[in-house]
C-alpha cells in the first residue's frame, strides 16, 4: 500500500485540520486524541510519510531515535514517567490501526489494567 498523503494525520501536520497540540519540533507533532482512552491520551506522530510502524522502523535510524526522544519528551511535559504509562503503536488492519500514518497512543493517568481485556496481566 502506498501512503496516502491526504489521510487525517497528514492534514493535521500540514494544519489543514486543527489539533489541541501539547508539542512540535521538526521530527514530531503530538497532539490529544479526540476520544480519549484515559485522562491523558495523546497521539504522537513523525512528519514523515510512514504508514506503519513496520515502514517507520525502515527509516534512517536517527530519524527512529529522535522521534522516540521527542515520544518521552512528550510523555515527560504531561507529568506521566513518576506513576507510569503506556505506550501504544498498532500496525495493520488486524491491531485495529485506522489511520494509514505511523503514530504512537501515549496513555496514562490511571492505573490501566492489563494489556488485554481477560489476560493473564488483568490478574
Amino acid at each position: 500500500m502506498a501512503y496516502d498523503p491526504n489521510n487525517i494525520f497528514a492534514k493535521i501536520i500540514r494544519g489543514e485540520i486543527p489539533c489541541k497540540k501539547v508539542y512540535e519540533d521538526e521530527i514530531a507533532l503530538a497532539f490529544a486524541d479526540i476520544a480519549p482512552a484515559a485522562p491523558v491520551h495523546v497521539l504522537v506522530l513523525p512528519k514523515g510519510e510512514y504508514l506503519s510502524f513496520d515502514d517507520f522502523a525502515g527509516a534512517e535510524p536517527e530519524a527512529v531515535g529522535r522521534f522516540f526522544v521527542a515520544v518521552r519528551k512528550v510523555a515527560a511535559q504531561l507529568g506521566l514517567p513518576e506513576g507510569g504509562y503506556r505506550l501504544i503503536m498498532n500496525h495493520g488492519a488486524d491491531a485495529s490501526q485506522s489511520v494509514p500514518h505511523f503514530h504512537v497512543h501515549i496513555l496514562g493517568g490511571r492505573p490501566l489494567g492489563g494489556l488485554l481485556p481477560g489476560d493473564a496481566l488483568n490478574r
